[in-house]
């Protein structure tokens, strides 16, 4: 199921069988604000997205779940017994195993490796979103912009709306457009509709690379 659970003891692999096999299509809404937690997602196949929607109506990417992954959101709100306060959307075909609340207690009370298995995942997305939180409090949207073009980008071409790369960046999508038209005026990108060229890596690079201030 996951390779990391398996180290699972006989006894707590028949606790996991517990779990429901689920089948969600591309686009398909996982869980929103306000719902409660009530399984624990074990996602098997595909990639869902985490974001989360200001009341100004902007949105942020807050992570996202691959196979072998969990989320953190449902951790904490299991553990907690709060309401998720963010919503997941799959962006691709997704299987995924619901283990409900009460065999992921008796799980987390009883198997060591199950537990760890838990803990390790939720600290390492808990390091993930103090970067991502770094970034934006600290880092210039400049070089956020380019780092993120570089890291998308499939034979040099980057394939989303300026607003899809400013909900990744938790900014205006003004804010994402005046930079992408700078980097224009400066020979380092060309711009069609829903793409981005990439005119010049290395100095986009040598951007991304650079450590600066917030703006």
């Amino acid at each position: 199921m996951v390779p990391a659970l398996g180290a699972l003891a006989p006894a707590a692999r028949v606790q996991l069988r517990a779990g429901r096999r689920a089948t969600l299509p591309a686009g398909a809404r996982v869980f929103g604000p306000g719902d409660p937690c009530q399984n624990y997602i074990l996602v098997v196949s595909g990639t869902v997205r985490v974001q989360m929607l200001a009341e100004n109506g902007r949105e942020i990417v807050l992570f996202r779940i691959g196979p072998g992954e969990t989320c953190i959101l449902t951790t904490a709100g299991l553990l907690a017994g709060e309401a998720y306060a963010a919503e997941a959307i799959t962006e691709s075909a997704v299987e995924a195993v619901m283990l409900p609340a009460d065999a992921f207690h008796g799980l987390l009370a009883t198997s060591e490796p199950f537990r760890d298995f838990v803990f390790r995942a939720f600290g390492t997305r808990l390091g993930e979103l103090m970067m991502l939180i770094q970034e934006i409090a600290f880092q210039r949207i400049d070089v956020r912009l380019a780092r993120h073009l570089l890291d998308r980008a499939a034979g040099g071409t980057v394939a989303a709306t300026h607003q899809a790369l400013a909900v990744e960046l938790g900014t205006a999508r003004e804010v994402v457009s005046r930079q992408l038209k700078e980097f224009e005026r400066r020979g380092l990108v060309t711009l069609d509709r829903g793409l981005v060229h990439l005119a010049s890596a290395p100095a986009l690079r040598a951007i991304a690379d650079a450590a600066g201030d917030g703006d």
